[in-house]
């Protein structure tokens, strides 16, 4: 694999990704919850940061660009959305390439939780950067956008192949689990939700995770096996959604 990620826990529950192309050393964050502990991982390893890459605008993903750049001089780039809060270097939308040293990561529109929200692929290393859109055995909020966005955002993500491996930006698993069993009694999710609570016990991450772990047990990927009386996919989308919005588990 050409490209090293190293995951790290910030702020209250959210996870740092600093990523470095292995053929050119070129660096970049994933988002930017925490500057001062992005810059002291940059310490740590030994690396310059040289990209900043932006998922969305939440200041918990954007909120360290400044620091960071004043910090560094990396360049940002980002959705359109982000300028809300930070100036951005380039913007990016759904179909564009960014590139870091020899990776290339394709942009994936990835909206719904915000309106402008994108993902990063790496296809070559199976890899996937996914912010707030897709958690283990979750998703995001709509905070912004449509169900029918939403779903249609999801399904884009769930078509990358199986083995990627999915990056989400927060430890949210545990309660995601205790959701999803409350409308799914499929046995995988069974077992996966007893890992999941063992892991969390010992303080071990949950993230990343895999399309296919989530295409098997992710109840807002599954919602249409779900909810088979539903309008349309993205109903039982809607209807999944709201049942976790309301959820006190």
């Amino acid at each position: 694999m050409s490209l090293t990620v190293r995951q790290f826990p910030c702020l209250s529950d959210n996870y740092g990704f600093l990523v470095r192309d292995g053929a050119t050393g070129r660096v970049a964050t994933i988002d930017t919850p925490d500057a001062e502990a992005i810059l002291a991982q940059l310490d740590q390893l030994g690396w310059t940061l040289d990209l900043i890459l932006n998922t969305h605008w939440h200041p918990d993903h954007a909120g360290g660009n400044d620091a960071l750049k004043k910090a560094t001089g990396a360049t940002i780039t980002g959705p359109a959305e982000v300028t809300r809060i930070a100036p951005l270097d380039r913007v990016v939308r759904g179909g564009d390439v960014v590139m870091l040293g020899e990776t290339r990561l394709d942009v994936i529109d990835a909206g719904g939780h915000t309106l402008g929200h994108i993902a990063y692929h790496d296809a070559a290393d199976h890899i996937a950067f996914v912010g707030d859109t897709l958690f283990a055995l979750g998703c995001g909020r709509l905070f912004e956008g449509t169900p029918e966005q939403m779903w249609d955002s999801l399904t884009r993500v769930a078509d990358l192949p199986d083995d990627t491996t999915v990056y989400c930006a927060h430890e949210y698993t545990a309660s995601n689990a205790r959701f999803a069993l409350s409308v799914d009694d499929a046995p995988a999710l069974k077992a996966r939700a007893e890992a999941v609570f063992a892991a969390r016990e010992r303080g071990e991450p949950t993230v990343p995770t895999t399309i296919a772990a989530e295409k098997a047990t992710n109840p807002f990927l599954r919602a249409p096996l779900l909810r088979p009386d539903a309008a349309s996919p993205a109903h039982a989308f809607a209807e999944i959604r709201a049942a976790k919005d309301n959820f006190k588990g």
